[in-house]
């Protein structure tokens, strides 16, 4: 197997299908580099496994107490403070908030998780419809409202929308368009014998809305700063003294993150290097997962792990070359295994100056209420609900 096998097989690819992942942002070229070691394991030579190349090299050091401050307690001289300075920008109309509501809709049995019910009769689209709609009211003016949707999800959302005559500064744009390879390096073809695609994972966001044009349309409007949430965390909602913590640090990024608890894993703040993109190393406090760990080191010893939720300045979202980078992640479709290359959104952790809040898991304050499956929401129904109560999405 060889790269040529594989530039054939793509210029295969059904001309419909070639226009749809053209307008996805889809490399040819890149696929083909990431698949080199591919080729090279078909061919028997040895080399580093893909659990290996995924891992970062150098010291990864343990996060301090200063670099995880808490939220701004309600009620402080504080809080309030910084509530005013979040507020006067919402009413400057200076945010948006983009929601996360692709992928491939399997996790809930190929339901997509935008309609699905928290509550008796209302879903987690229509909580995020309400939570927008209660901001815009008491800012008095519309707060846009982005979901990043997939070729999966994008069609019921988008007819989810209409039904619920959602307004104008309410709408999707697409995440990217791969395609799966064998574990030799060649198109993987599905049961239909046609090129079997996948949603390459969150880390599309930039590309994405800079693709759709909604970030420079945003930041032409005087729109400064992108509020990033999962759709199924309703714990993750706008919060003015949050805004105006992160205006006044002047930061690029804000990532939140939540206190362990048993059984938790996930992408955690460390110290590691970077590189400056002019061949220097640099310090930064960045996200990593913890298959990107190097061996030994002990990811349990990191008492809190990020929700996937982050405010970024809109300019750097724009125009910063975030450095991405790819994963190979194997996939069972069928019964075959395929390969896929994702690449993840806290990356942007690595590219831009990021600062850290800790934010409250628990009760009427919580932040981070996910619900990936049935059986979580389940769990957590009474929960979420009481924190959508409160935050007038039900």
């Amino acid at each position: 197997m060889n790269e040529s096998i594989l530039r054939e097989d793509l210029a295969r690819i059904p001309a419909p299908l070639r226009a749809r992942l053209e307008t996805a942002g889809f490399d040819p070229e890149r696929l083909i580099a990431l698949a080199a070691p591919l080729f090279a394991r078909a061919r028997g030579e040895l080399g580093p496994s893909a659990q290996e190349r995924n891992r970062i090299r150098g010291s990864v050091e343990l996060p301090s107490e200063a670099d995880l401050p808490d939220v701004p307690s309600p009620g402080t001289a504080s809080h309030e403070r910084l509530s005013a300075i979040g507020l006067e920008s919402l009413r400057r109309s200076e945010v948006a908030f983009c929601v996360l509501a692709g992928g491939m809709a399997t996790r809930m049995g190929g339901v997509v998780k935008a309609l699905v019910e928290v509550s008796d009769g209302f879903t987690f689209l229509e909580a995020r419809l309400r939570e927008n709609a209660v901001w815009s009211q008491r800012v008095g003016a519309p707060v846009p409202l982005w979901l990043m949707t997939s070729e999966a999800t994008d069609g019921p959302i988008r007819e989810a929308l209409r039904s619920a005559y959602a307004p104008p500064h309410v709408t999707t744009f697409l995440q990217g368009l791969g395609v799966r390879l064998t574990t030799e390096g060649r198109l993987f073809l599905g049961d239909d014998g046609e090129p079997s695609t996948y949603a390459p994972g969150h880390g599309d966001l930039p590309d994405a809305l800079r693709r759709s044009g909604l970030l420079a349309a945003f930041e032409a409007r005087g729109g400064k700063y992108v509020w990033i949430a999962n759709l199924d965390n309703l714990g993750a909602t706008l919060d003015a003294s949050l805004l105006g913590d992160f205006i006044e640090r002047a930061g690029d990024v804000r990532v939140e993150v939540a206190p362990k608890e048993a059984g938790d894993r996930g992408g955690i703040p460390v110290w590691a290097d970077v590189s400056d993109g002019e061949g220097r190393a640099l310090r930064r406090l960045q996200v990593l997962e913890e298959f990107r760990l190097p061996t030994g080191f002990d990811a349990a010893a990191v008492r809190v792990f990020n929700t996937n939720t982050f405010l970024v300045r809109a300019d750097r979202l724009l125009r910063a070359p975030v450095a991405h980078g790819w994963f190979e992640v194997e996939k069972k479709v069928g019964s075959r295994v395929a390969v896929q290359f994702e690449r993840l959104l806290q990356e942007l952790t690595a590219t831009l100056p990021a600062s850290y809040v800790r934010v409250p898991r628990g009760g009427v304050e919580s932040r981070f209420l996910p619900a990936k499956d049935f059986d979580e929401l389940a769990r957590r129904r009474d929960e979420i609900c009481l924190v959508a109560r409160a935050r007038g999405m039900l």
